[in-house]
């Protein structure tokens, strides 16, 4: 799944986005894209999204809509 966040500029936010997913799926593979804010999980299914983005947004990141 795919999820753009908005706020991510350094490897500190790669962390904490990552593990943000971690706590949700801990067995998630995590690709973040600083420069366009993608972040790609694998090993996570859709009924996981909502979760997954409320964990992020507790980080401080945004979502963006699609």
């Amino acid at each position: 799944m795919d999820i753009q966040v908005e706020g991510m500029s350094c490897q500190h936010c790669v962390k904490s986005v990552t593990e943000a997913v971690q706590s949700v799926k801990s067995d998630a593979s995590v690709d973040i894209n600083l420069d366009s804010g993608l972040v790609r999980i694998e090993n996570a299914d859709d009924s996981q999204r909502t979760a997954i983005q409320a964990a992020i947004e507790e980080q401080g990141y945004d979502i963006k809509s699609a």
